[in-house]
């Protein structure tokens, strides 16, 4: 191992960390705001709705995010409706077909996590909140809503660390992420090991505070799972 040769590398690949957090946070943001209306779209008993999100979230679980991309960049613009639509001059650049690729695929994953968190709340809980006099709308903020995330939360945590892992896909569309900038130092320098070292290092560090973040706020959301400190000291005490 070259020590001066990584650090340069690091250096280099560290730039890019910026345009691969932004493809993974804005892809997971669009992503939830898409899985949101695909999971009631799932949950609302009519056939037809419930049929259109059943075969989208069939089609994007089920087909390789790799060929997605491809046909986002290359096959969109094959059609002159498209290319002579608003949506080309977002259509015809890299970055917007990535966004769009990983936040259809992204979608499909998460609204399956979200259905399933809505699905796990206790009806016993919803009774209670309906005979308390709670307004459906009040009903689901207070007490749905705060459950199902509790109950989502450590799936959605691991398809966060999948999407920020899928935006390496986006260096063959030109785009300069991570192993994008690490391919061209390889195309350079024939030095494979090394460059991939430091970039699946980069990655590694990322998904190591994401996955941190994601117990932080697990821990916040159950405060009723944790012991309170004065049952710790009697237990303590107790085994003594």
């Amino acid at each position: 191992m070259d020590w001066n040769f990584l650090s340069e590398t690091f250096l280099k690949l560290v730039g890019a960390i910026p345009l691969t957090l932004e493809l993974g946070a804005l892809s997971m943001v669009l992503g939830s705001v898409l899985a949101t209306c695909l999971a009631f779209m799932r949950l609302s008993g009519i056939r037809s709705v419930d049929g259109l999100a059943r075969l989208y979230i069939f089609v994007f679980r089920g087909t390789p995010l790799l060929v997605q991309i491809f046909l986002i960049y290359y096959g969109l613009g094959q059609f002159p409706a498209i290319r002579h639509s608003f949506v080309w001059p977002f259509l015809r650049e890299p970055y917007w077909c990535a966004i769009l690729a990983l936040t259809l695929n992204t979608g499909a994953y998460v609204a399956e996590i979200i259905r399933g968190g809505l699905m796990a709340v206790p009806n016993g809980q919803i009774e209670a909140a309906r005979a308390c006099g709670m307004s459906p709308l009040l009903r689901f903020r207070r007490i749905v809503m705060p459950l199902a995330i509790r109950q989502a939360l450590p799936a959605y945590g691991n398809e966060i660390i999948a999407t920020v892992k899928a935006t390496s896909l986006a260096s063959i569309i030109t785009l300069m992420d991570v192993t994008g900038v690490a391919a061209t130092i390889i195309a350079e320098t024939y030095r494979t090991v090394e460059v991939f070292v430091v970039a699946g290092a980069i990655y590694l560090a990322i998904n190591f505070l994401l996955t941190r973040l994601v117990m932080l706020a697990e821990y916040w959301l159950t405060p009723h799972l944790r012991q309170p400190p004065e049952r710790l000291l009697v237990s303590a005490k107790g085994e003594a």
